[in-house]
């Protein structure tokens, strides 16, 4: 069975969450880290599920895609200034 999870990476590690499985999510120093334990928050989530919910979770896609903003309509200028970025 298979499962998409999304992974961040900040200055901490890696973030880990599953979008069909609200709430399931996890952490690692690596990405070999974070990836067995979000596989290991995904088995012990989905033991709680009915079956008709787990099949309903694993057809579920995703598209990620970058959406650019204006940042001068959406307020965000005098914050990206006092913060420099």
């Amino acid at each position: 069975m298979q499962f998409n999870a999304i992974f961040e990476k900040d200055e901490h590690g890696y973030f880990a969450y599953v979008p069909a499985l609200k709430g399931c999510v996890s952490q690692g120093d690596t990405f070999e880290e974070a990836l067995k334990n979000i596989r290991e928050a995904i088995e012990l989530y989905i033991e709680d599920l009915e079956f008709d919910e787990i099949g309903r979770a694993t057809k579920k896609n995703y598209i990620i895609a970058p959406i650019e903003v204006d940042i001068y309509h959406a307020g965000l200028m005098d914050f990206l200034r006092v913060h420099q970025f």
